[in-house]
């Protein structure tokens, strides 16, 4: 009977034991000194205006205002809620705002967050800010956006609280993220390729952090870097793949894909909706090289797509659901949707100047490997930023009800894009109902 008893004790003692060390690993892990505070805003009066300006230009290219301005009256003064799959993370103030913002963080500290995802006080940030992208930015470049922010305007706006799911607020995890995810090797240029595919490669690879929403996540939440680019998830939308596993219906050329990075919208092609308009309408703003640079890395993926005839190559409406149908009860009501809801615009197809839309037949989300984005530009609709210009489409979410929403999504995927049925629909449609 003793032995038992002294066995369940060397156990819990080795377990402990194992507790005790992995507590002193996060410990030796995540400790970072703090960075001593500088007076504010001494960096701003040694820039040079031509710095700050490239700055400007790399900040577009980084969308750094689409994640830290929830206001946009207040630029780069933060607060907008990032929905993770492991709880809510605020983006902080970065304006040179010293008790609230980064006016008190010198090019060290600043350098330090970018690369390693440590604030100017020590504490670890999340990666949703997405550091492991912006570790390899060349010096010279994280100079110019150092000093874009620190000429910008300085907003008081403290940070909010995260809403972080259990375990999941507890920092310490972070440094074993880090050890598994964090790369920081400089970045190499590939001697093989041309100097518009590198730049490219470059921007998109850092700032432009494209995989960050493009490639699927692993349980931890880290790129899963043997699917690359293949397809993940931002903010509740579906990310497509823009490998050789690109669902888009009809072959990306790469200068429609140039102009549909500066301008939301391309011939043959959706135009953007949820966070990719963000990104379009920054990337609007930026240079128009570096845009056409990151298309052509870009596209030097797409371009592996196989050719494969879809619908899209055709003209004209959507059909009725057929009478052999074995789901014509549902297709029925989402012809009836669609016809009620949809056709008017969409039928009608887009012209070079005409404010009609897209066929549906050539529309992207019919094509991808889940429904969440097409429910949600159905319940959403799609509408340009407060004063910005863009084409948008009402929202039907208040109109529609649950079956009539998962009627036009499985009539659009069978009779649109002649695809098989998404599995698990009626599920997707309810989950997009939780804000």
């Amino acid at each position: 009977m003793k032995r038992p008893a002294r066995a369940r004790k060397v156990r819990w003692g080795l377990a402990l034991a194992a507790l005790v060390l992995l507590a002193l690993a996060a410990a030796f892990l995540m400790w970072r000194p703090a960075i001593a505070p500088q007076a504010a805003h001494s960096a701003a009066k040694r820039v040079d205006q031509v710095v700050v300006q490239r700055g400007a230009n790399l900040a577009r290219l980084g969308m750094c205002a689409s994640c830290h301005t929830a206001d946009p009256s207040r630029p780069f003064a933060g607060g907008l809620g990032l929905e993770t799959p492991f709880g809510t993370v605020y983006s902080t103030n970065i304006t040179p705002h010293a008790p609230t913002g980064i006016g008190d963080w010198n090019l060290a500290a600043f350098d330090r967050a970018m690369r390693q995802g440590v604030a100017r006080d020590g504490h670890l940030l999340y990666p949703a800010f997405p550091y492991p992208h912006y570790t390899k930015l060349a010096q010279d470049d994280m100079r110019a956006l150092y000093a874009y922010f620190m000429t910008r305007p300085a907003i008081a706006a403290p940070a909010r609280e995260n809403q972080m799911r259990f375990p999941f607020g507890f920092r310490p995890l972070l440094a074993f993220w880090n050890l598994l995810y964090l790369d920081q090797s400089p970045w190499r240029q590939d001697s093989g390729q041309s100097a518009a595919w590198n730049r490219g490669a470059y921007l998109a690879n850092t700032l432009a952090h494209c995989s960050a929403c493009h490639t699927p996540r692993t349980l931890l939440g880290g790129p899963d870097l043997e699917r690359r680019l293949e397809g993940g998830e931002a903010e509740g939308w579906y990310a497509p793949a823009l490998n050789a596993h690109s669902p888009s219906p009809l072959p990306w050329t790469q200068a429609h894909l140039a102009q549909y990075l500066r301008s939301g919208i391309a011939p043959g092609h959706a135009i953007a909706a949820g966070p990719m308009q963000e990104v379009t309408i920054q990337l609007g703003r930026a240079d128009g090289a570096d845009v056409a640079a990151i298309a052509t890395y870009i596209h030097g993926y797409l371009k592996a797509a196989p050719a494969r005839a879809t619908p899209a190559q055709a003209d004209g409406p959507l059909p009725a659901p057929d009478d052999r149908d074995p789901d014509l009860a549902r297709m029925r009501l989402g012809y009836d949707t669609y016809a009620m809801a949809c056709a008017s615009c969409h039928e009608a197809g887009r012209g070079p100047g005409s404010g009609a839309a897209l066929q549906l037949q050539k529309a992207v989300a019919l094509y991808d490997p889940d429904p969440r984005s097409l429910i949600r530009i159905i319940r959403q609709g799609i509408a340009p930023p407060a004063g910005e210009a863009g084409r948008w489409m009402p929202a039907f979410g208040a109109v529609l009800g649950d079956a009539q929403l998962t009627a036009l999504a499985a009539y659009l995927r069978r009779y649109g894009a002649q695809a098989a049925p998404w599995p698990e629909l009626e599920q997707a449609v309810q989950q997009a109902r939780k804000p």
